[in-house]
């Protein structure tokens, strides 16, 4: 019997007969007036995935980024919950599912376990291809439960170990957004919330997190503390980023020539059980010069601080070649 796909390829296999059928003009003016509707005001009163071209149209431009960029979260909190795995997800606004895909990506269920999913969004066209693109994945994806729900102060949220909340914020007015989290935090014990990589996005990424601890979450990525952040407001923002392998179809979907792309994204992993947070983490890409890697890091103990890691170092330094952004540091002993 052949071993199973990895999740991304998979999803990856499901995304790329997506467009089937679909002109690809058609595609194009639905990405279009999606980008304009993300870009600017989004209507409250009807969900922007009107219906199945439009869906289409963002899973091939949104959902490989969107799925890079939870998997990258989910896995800051894998690290510093080590041997924690959740045995349910709710993901609240999830549309055609990347945060699930990413789940089982990070979580791939052993053999006997279980994970019960579900998925809240008020485009039902969204959730009816999530149902379509999870029948490809694994067990976990196959049973996820696709509810219609409204997204607001008045949602009340079931119970879950894992509560995933990722590129919604910016779709809620502020009294709308505080409620959710609150009611996130109510419903469960993991909460991980993803926004885009912008000084926006990072601004309500930090409301989500004081409201977090707030409500007695200890911060489990990508802080390695629960203080305030040290970034000077209006001086820069806290965000990483995610390499994401285009298909042909997304390439001709997004109007771009390169193999990849970056997903810039900022985001936060609360818990309400014991976790061990990075001693540092690398809040910038490193820079490799001769004999020498310069590393900028947000730590417990200094804020934020600047490294040089030089070859006197030895594996130290071999280390730092290979360290990405958004990196635990130092690498966590083998």
């Amino acid at each position: 019997m052949n071993a199973p796909l990895p999740t991304a390829d998979t999803l990856r296999a499901a995304l790329a007969g997506l467009l089937d059928g679909l002109p690809p003009k058609q595609a194009a003016q639905a990405v279009d007036r999606l980008i304009s509707n993300y870009r600017g005001a989004t209507p409250t009163d009807a969900p922007v995935l009107r219906d199945r071209s439009d869906v289409a149209a963002y899973a091939a431009y949104r959902m490989p980024a969107t799925f890079e960029a939870v998997r990258a979260a989910l896995a800051g909190l894998a690290a510093a919950a080590p041997g924690w795995e959740p045995g349910s997800h709710l993901d609240v606004g999830g549309g055609t599912g990347a945060a699930v895909w990413a789940a089982d990506a990070t979580w791939e269920a052993r053999p006997g376990a279980s994970r019960t999913t579900t998925v809240l969004d008020w485009a039902e066209p969204a959730l009816a291809l999530g149902r379509e693109l999870a029948a490809s994945g694994a067990p976990a994806l196959r049973a996820t439960d696709w509810r219609r729900a409204r997204i607001g102060a008045a949602l009340a949220l079931p119970e879950s170990d894992l509560v995933t909340v990722s590129y919604v914020l910016k779709e809620l007015t502020e009294q709308d957004r505080a409620a959710l989290v609150t009611e996130a935090a109510r419903a469960g014990q993991a909460v991980v919330i993803v926004e885009p990589g912008t000084p926006d996005g990072y601004l309500r990424i930090i409301e989500a997190r004081d409201r977090l601890i707030e409500a007695g979450f200890r911060i489990a990525a990508p802080c390695p503390h629960n203080d305030a952040c040290p970034i000077e407001p209006g001086t820069d923002w806290c965000h990483f980023a995610a390499r994401v392998s285009r298909s042909s179809l997304h390439r001709q979907v997004k109007g771009g020539s390169l193999p990849y792309e970056d997903e810039k994204f900022s985001y936060v992993a609360a818990v309400r059980f014991d976790a061990r947070p990075a001693q540092a983490r690398v809040t910038r890409k490193p820079q490799i010069r001769k004999g020498q890697v310069l590393l900028e890091l947000c730590t417990v103990d200094d804020g934020l601080r600047k490294e040089t890691v030089t070859k006197r170092h030895g594996s130290l330094y071999r280390a730092a070649r290979d360290t990405a952004w958004g990196d635990s540091w130092p690498p966590p002993e083998e």
